[in-house]
């Protein structure tokens, strides 16, 4: 390989109109091979002929208004649920669209309420007869008979009539009138599909200087539902919600035999979110869809190819039914994925897919919330440089780009000098970690109701932002995505089908009953005996927050066996737990520097035997422990939010379970600010300094030998073996 550094290729910047001069110049400083627009923006053409790749949004199923306001009865639609109300009277009125933003969502009633509603009486779960109601059309409203001091909702058809990503962009760039609202319309309709063929084919032919069309994305938007002061009411960024419609539904009836009912979706009122265990109805649905959005992907994707352009996807906005990690994604036949990196694990998320290129769009992105006067948008980027880099040198991405305004970045030069920094540095890593794969010292297995198909992306309520529930579960993939360990993602079928044995250990986190901890999945007796005979015969467990927990047969978590620990929920508070000795020098702890962060600590739990090592202990509770169970051994603890202690902790502890403890000083750093990735067949060793603090630190190679090494703020260096 060359010396000689690489400063061009790999990078894809955003641009607009009345800007050519000035992209001309950072295409040529930045070493840009590619200039993209962005929502909102145009590339004129004295910018695409620049010497660059073209990339051209597409918008498959919205900006297509005056077809679909020909044709309003094939708009995408949600099943949605009215508020809960409390009855109070034999008879009661209910709001339907209270609490709703009427610009985004107004009520179907093309298609008879009687049939394709529900009113549920929430108290008794029972479904409300349909002569005992009436739909009001002028109110919007459904009059029910109703038995007092219960409790009903309606779940009803409801019209998405603003596309819920421009609806955002416009409430946050102030777009005003200038810009009429973009009605999403459904690709399940033939009438429309053959209009977004045709349209296709039309805007390929006349856009020649396009070289990639970008699709963001095809046919469904994520569930994004508006309240009535036109912010976020329900988001769920992995959620079906917004692909319904009675075509859909009576096309399932025929191809599976059953019909669905509106609950199947309103989910007493959960909607099927990413943290509710799948029903079999809902995940029959999702393949359904799944089947149903590749084929006529590949059927636009087809198009592209036929103009000799390359057709890649943005993992946001429209790409439900896509499942980057499903069986039907290669069917689509992409010729690359773009998704926003937030952090490590949204990098992963997006990196690990099997496509011919993958790209992430680095933050920040070029809009005026955070490129005003007086804020220093060089912050986020180099918090956000610092977070992905560490999983871009696991699972390389092969470009990276920026969205939004140009125009706004280029005011800023301090950050155009860090850019031009970053991209350098990109794709000096790239260069080398593209050729070979980094050294692993332990194989995870991360158990959750989802397996493979939510691979890097358990845990997510809102693409990259913090949730107060799933930070303490989320700090466990963010640890993993740069650490030195492969990593998958197996369900409890997978489990029950048996597990392999290339697998170190198995993490099972989340809160109670939720699809991550598994609920009632760890009441089948094949599960459960599997996770035991794994454990038993020497792998390792790790828990996190309330594993494998469930109230049955004298439990709560049910491999408290395996754990050491239970959760005192109140039913044997006459039972004395004597067990409380700490273990003040334990091998997972050795690196505890700092006051642990816990996240969100989960309270009661003790040990139920003297032989577990309690090794964080406070207010009556066990926060950390471990285990012996046969040859194998277990880890627990409450919370593993992100952080640099946290990262160790949970390093140690998978190399303590897995018998691993004699391999943890290979490619090791004392000071856990520093991490080190190696590249055994190329004879190199990068050491990484994550923080923003200068470090000195003992640092181990292969052998396990030390030399002390000092590094600047959030650098690497790379050391020759």
């Amino acid at each position: 390989m060359s010396n000689e550094k690489k400063t061009k290729g790999r990078l894809t910047l955003p641009s607009e109109e009345n800007f050519f001069y000035e992209t001309n110049e950072l295409l040529q400083r930045l070493g840009a091979d590619a200039l993209r627009d962005s929502d909102g923006t145009k590339l004129p053409d004295e910018i695409k002929d620049l010497d660059a790749e073209i990339y051209t949004t597409y918008f498959v199923a919205r900006d297509l208004n005056e077809f679909a306001n020909a044709h309003l009865d094939e708009v995408t639609r949600f099943y949605l649920t009215s508020k809960f109300i409390t009855a109070t009277e034999r008879e009661t009125t209910i709001d339907l669209l209270d609490g709703y933003y009427e610009e985004q969502i107004d009520l179907d009633t093309s298609h008879d309420p009687k049939k394709w509603w529900e009113v549920i009486n929430r108290t008794t779960g029972q479904v409300v007869e349909s002569d005992k109601w009436e739909y009001d059309s002028e109110s919007k409203s459904v009059k029910i008979k109703t038995d007092p001091f219960n409790v009903y909702s309606v779940s009803f058809l409801a019209l998405g009539i603003w596309d819920p990503t421009q609806m955002y962009n416009h409430i946050t760039n102030d777009w005003g009138d200038s810009v009429a609202h973009h009605i999403p319309v459904d690709a399940r309709y033939n009438n429309t599909f053959t209009y977004m063929k045709d349209s296709l084919e039309k805007w390929l032919e006349e856009n020649p200087k396009t070289d990639v069309v970008r699709f963001t994305t095809f046919f469904y938007h994520f569930t994004l539902v508006f309240n009535d002061k036109a912010k976020e009411k329900y988001v769920d960024w992995f959620g079906y919600s917004n692909t319904v419609s009675p075509k859909a539904i009576e096309e399932f009836e025929k191809e599976y035999g059953y019909r669905l009912r509106p609950e199947v979706f309103v989910d007493e009122g959960y909607y099927n979110s990413t943290f509710r265990i799948p029903s079999k109805e809902f995940l029959d649905y999702m393949e359904f869809q799944q089947k149903f959005v590749s084929q006529r992907a590949k059927e636009l994707v087809d198009l592209v190819h036929a103009h000799c352009k390359k057709a890649i996807m943005f993992l946001g906005d429209n790409w439900i039914g896509t499942e980057p990690y499903g069986k039907y994604f290669k069917d689509i036949g992409l010729d690359g994925v773009v998704g926003s990196v937030g952090d490590g694990l949204t990098l992963r998320l997006i990196s690990n897919i099997d496509t011919p290129m993958t790209e992430g769009r680095f933050l920040p992105y070029f809009f005026p919330d955070t490129f005003y006067e007086g804020n220093d948008p060089t912050i986020e980027a180099v918090d956000n440089w610092t977070k992905a880099r560490r999983a871009l040198i696991r699972k390389p991405l092969d470009r990276i780009g920026y969205g939004g305004y140009l125009s706004l970045a280029y005011k800023f030069p301090d950050f155009i000098d860090y850019m031009e920094e970053l991209v350098n540095e990109y794709r000096e890593l790239y260069d080398i970690v593209s050729q070979s794969k980094p050294y692993s010292s332990a194989k995870v297995a991360i158990l959750n109701s989802w397996g493979s198909l939510r691979t890097w992306g358990a845990y997510i309520v809102a693409h990259g932002l913090w949730s107060k529930l799933s930070y303490s579960y989320m700090g466990i993939l963010e640890s993993l995505s740069g650490m030195d360990m492969d990593v998958e993602f197996i369900s409890f079928e997978d489990v029950k089908d048996g597990i392999d044995s290339d697998i170190d250990v198995i993490i099972n986190a989340g809160d109670a009953y939720t699809a991550f901890s598994g609920g009632k999945n760890f009441l089948d007796p094949q599960v459960v005996a599997n996770i035991r005979e794994f454990v038993y015969n020497g792998g390792g467990f790790i828990g996190v927050g309330e594993p494998s927990a469930i109230v049955a047969n004298g439990r709560f978590f049910q491999l408290a066996d395996i754990l050491g620990v239970d959760v005192e929920k109140g039913f044997s508070q006459g039972h004395k737990k004597y067990f409380t000795d700490i273990t003040e020098n334990h091998f997972i702890t050795e690196d505890v520097k700092s006051d642990l962060e816990l996240g969100e600590i989960k309270p009661n739990v003790y040990a139920i035997s003297e032989d577990t090592d309690i090794l964080a202990f406070d207010n009556h509770e066990v926060y950390m422990a471990a285990n012996d169970f046969g040859k194998g051994r277990a880890f627990y603890i409450t919370g593993l939010p992100y952080s640099f202690q946290n990262t160790r902790i949970l390093k140690r502890a998978i190399h303590f379970v897995s018998h691993k403890e004699d391999t943890l000083k290979k490619y090791y750093a004392d000071d856990c600010r520093l991490e080190v990735a190696a590249f055994e067949s190329l004879g190199k060793y990068c050491v990484i300094n994550n923080s923003l603090e200068d470090v000195s630190s003992k640092v181990y190679d292969k052998d396990g030998n030390a030399n002390e090494i000092s590094i600047k703020a959030g650098k690497l260096i790379w050391i020759e073996e």
